[in-house]
């Protein structure tokens, strides 16, 4: 038992199934199917949560009928040859005293027929603003034979040693579909008020009910509030609680908020969002019903998970990301060795943003997300409480390290730098890391002084922290050259230097930051780094599409600036769209007045006269401005690499990593860092 976290760490029971903790790994897509079915990806995936302490998991949603194939890699639970995999997934996972439940859905008209050849089925013909393709109204008949399909899957799961199914009524089902007034226009007994447009809903659960007996566990997952006008809101949702606690069917309520179109944003909520944004759904349906009730959304840590529980706003916890990036998230909590936990950033960018990429799940903390079932990369020692924290010395088993200590030099205390240094020390070697600026984190820590932003300082704290609990020295304030690597004599030297700003072409006449009567120009770090103070009318030029330019534009506007943002893409911010972080940002983009322009390039800069063109239409026109902000491509900042490799230290023991390799994102610095002593022979 905890002495922090109490509730978090007591038992609790729903329906049949008694959980040692409060710790939920709720359903999420993973993209690891493989022609239907369940994979080894799976297995290693759930397996290591379990063994990291959790409570309960909740598979990623199984599809319960041939009609149902919104993407590929989507697992086709109502195929019999899923069941031995199913049944070795329930094993592992009890073998660490877990307790697992299995999704069960259908996704109805948001999905594609491109897969299925199947026509989509919907409560009535009104096409998914996202899919845009046309649904037939299913007809009761196959209603009954998707009601018969959803028995048969809930008696599949319960064959193959699930604990309990979930029915998903929430983000994207058909089930949802059916509830909400914006997507149901029947006119039979399917339709009509609340009570009708929940008919499917309970002709479900009865024939689940029906087939696998009461002694099985049955939730429901709700969507609380659609977050759109004329569709379900939270008092439908606490009339329809009322419903299912009444009938009987229902042993507990998940909860959700949001659809997986309109209002994804809300479902999978960045770190823009505050964490508990939508704690009021599962706060007031606890005050309706005796059922057990599991909260979710950006709860990031058991201080907050605790205190959810003891005001009463749920029974149970959803923590879904934080058990992506540290699989053994519960088994810290629980032991009271919290600050040890990877905690999540809530950036989206390799979980949520790679399932639209029809990529498998990862992490841009973890490396080893989604990737537990491969045998050859080295994968963090579990956390353990009977063997203590990470031990610098351990070794995954069939990895073939060096069997000696080497002395490891870490330029540079980014995230590759820090990163690099924790793997290496991890594997037996020694470290120094050397750092010439105040601070560690780089442009992380940078990046982390902007309000929406600010999240990304936990993935420099975590790395600090672990930095100090290998012992490792960090030397801040330090400008290594040639002769100062020389004397220290390292066997394996890591050049993490980061990168530096470059001019585009129009520019290439100006020097940085140019202040006075003439044009200031200065790319966005230099601006976070307080090198530069825009006034006045400013040009934000997002050549990159992600947070770079619209984070330094809204920063910009906040201060009194007069912005303009420029992009040749299709629109501003264009990869926050996979990060669900695109609405928000346009919501504040309006609030403070920050002019957009799509489609546009830079031709020619003359003084402060900037002459700009429309690249799809080919207009040409010409605006004032008294500043440039740079969000384009930096270069690598590899001088040192070079001198080292040019005064004759082998190339084979100077290794560069991150943006001093190529300037890209975080995820990238932190893989090639994590993987660096396995490729150091």
């Amino acid at each position: 038992m905890s002495v922090k976290y109490p509730l978090l760490g007591s038992q609790i029971t729903l329906g049949s199934t008694t959980l040692k903790n409060r710790i939920v790994f709720s359903a999420h897509l993973t993209n690891f199917a493989r022609n239907g079915c369940p994979t080894d990806q799976h297995l290693s995936y759930y397996r290591a949560r379990a063994r990291g302490g959790t409570g309960l998991i909740i598979t990623e949603e199984l599809s319960v009928h041939p009609s149902d194939w919104p993407y590929e890699k989507l697992v086709h639970a109502y195929n019999d040859e899923v069941r031995s995999g199913f049944e070795t997934i329930t094993r592992e996972v009890h073998n660490y005293g877990a307790k697992i439940f299995a999704q069960i859905n259908h996704n109805g008209s948001q999905g594609s027929s491109s897969y299925s050849k199947y026509a989509l089925l919907a409560p009535s013909e009104i096409p998914d603003p996202l899919f845009r393709e046309n649904p037939i109204a299913i007809d009761e008949s196959e209603i009954r034979d998707i009601c018969i399909a959803y028995g048969v899957v809930a008696k599949l799961a319960q064959d193959s040693g699930f604990d309990g199914i979930e029915l998903q009524c929430s983000h994207s089902s058909l089930v949802r579909q059916f509830l909400s007034p914006l997507t149901n226009r029947r006119v039979d007994r399917y339709g009509g008020d609340l009570i009708a447009r929940s008919t499917l809903l309970f002709d479900i659960l009865n024939e689940i009910r029906y087939r696998v007996g009461s002694i099985f566990t049955i939730g429901i997952r709700l969507c609380g509030d659609e977050m759109l006008a004329g569709g379900i809101n939270i008092k439908d949702t606490l009339e329809l609680v009322r419903l299912a606690d009444a009938s009987m069917l229902v042993d507990y309520i998940n909860t959700s908020i949001g659809v997986a179109t309109a209002s994804l944003y809300a479902i999978e909520a960045s770190m823009a969002i505050t964490p508990g944004y939508n704690l009021y759904i599962p706060s007031q349906i606890r005050a309706v019903t005796d059922l057990p009730v599991i909260a979710s959304g950006r709860i990031k840590d058991p201080a907050q998970a605790e205190r959810i529980l003891r005001d009463g706003q749920a029974d149970l916890v959803g923590i879904v990301r934080g058990q992506i990036a540290d699989p053994d998230f519960a088994a810290k909590s629980l032991s009271d060795h919290e600050d040890t936990i990877r905690v999540c950033l809530s950036c989206n960018q390799e979980c949520v943003g790679r399932m639209g990429l029809n990529r498998w799940l990862g992490c841009i903390e973890n490396p080893n997300t989604g990737r537990e079932f491969l045998k050859s990369p080295r994968s963090r020692p579990l956390y353990s409480s009977q063997r203590g924290l990470y031990s610098p010395t351990s070794r995954q088993q069939g990895t073939n390290f060096k069997k000696w200590q080497l002395k490891v030099l870490v330029i540079g205390a980014g995230p590759a730098g820090l990163q690099a240094a924790v793997s290496f020390a991890e594997t037996g070697h020694k470290v120094k890391v050397f750092e010439e600026k105040s601070t560690t984190g780089g442009l992380v820590s940078l990046a982390a002084n902007i309000p929406t932003r600010a999240e990304l300082g936990d993935l420099v704290r975590n790395l600090n922290r672990e930095i100090a609990a290998a012992g490792i020295v960090v030397t801040l304030n330090t400008h290594l050259d040639v002769k100062d690597v020389e004397a220290i004599g390292a066997d394996v030297i890591v050049v993490a230097t980061g990168s530096r700003p470059s001019l585009p072409y129009f520019l290439s006449n100006f020097n940085l930051t140019v202040e006075g009567d003439k044009l200031g120009v200065c790319d966005v770090v230099t601006v976070l780094e307080e090198g530069a103070h825009p006034q006045g009318k400013v040009l934000v030029l997002d050549d990159l599409g992600f947070h770079q330019g619209t984070s330094v534009a809204e920063l910009l506007a906040h201060r009194g600036c007069t912005v303009t943002i420029a992009t040749p893409q299709l629109y501003v911010g264009q990869d926050l769209g996979v990060t669900l972080d695109l609405e928000t940002w346009n919501l504040r983009a309006s609030a403070l007045s920050i002019e957009q322009l799509p489609e546009t390039i830079v031709t020619a800069v003359d003084g402060k006269t900037t002459s700009l063109m429309e690249h799809t239409t080919g207009k040409c026109y010409q605006r004032y401005f008294d500043w440039i902000i740079l969000a384009n491509h930096r270069v690598p900042n590899d001088h040192l690499a070079q001198e080292l490799l040019s005064a004759g230290f082998p190339r084979s023991n100077v290794r560069v990593i991150g943006d001093a390799l190529a300037p890209r994102r975080i995820h990238q610095a932190i893989i090639e860092a994590q993987r660096l002593p396995e490729e150091v022979r």
